[in-house]
């Protein structure tokens, strides 16, 4: 189950990543060739997708880092040797 876990967090990390990317890019190619922009525009969107991007895998990574936290933090403590009954 843990595997599963890891699986769906790294397909929403790639997802995360990879749609603002592409989203601002195909938008920039659509303004472009719709309203006749120049070349200009792309480069906008080029930017704004690589800041989307870096912007959603810090957020993937800081959701990561508190869950790893998170279940550190929910095991009990270990039993010492005199403690055991």
């Amino acid at each position: 189950m843990k595997d599963l876990s890891l699986l769906v967090w790294l397909t929403q990390l790639g997802l995360s990543v990879a749609f603002p990317l592409a989203g601002f890019i195909l938008a920039a190619v659509w303004l472009r060739d719709r309203f006749g922009l120049g070349l200009w525009v792309l480069w906008v969107g080029i930017t704004l997708g690589i800041v989307g991007a870096v912007d959603g895998l810090r957020v993937s990574l800081r959701a990561l880092d508190q869950m790893s936290r998170k279940k550190k933090d929910d095991l009990p403590p270990p039993v010492s040797f005199n403690d055991h009954d």
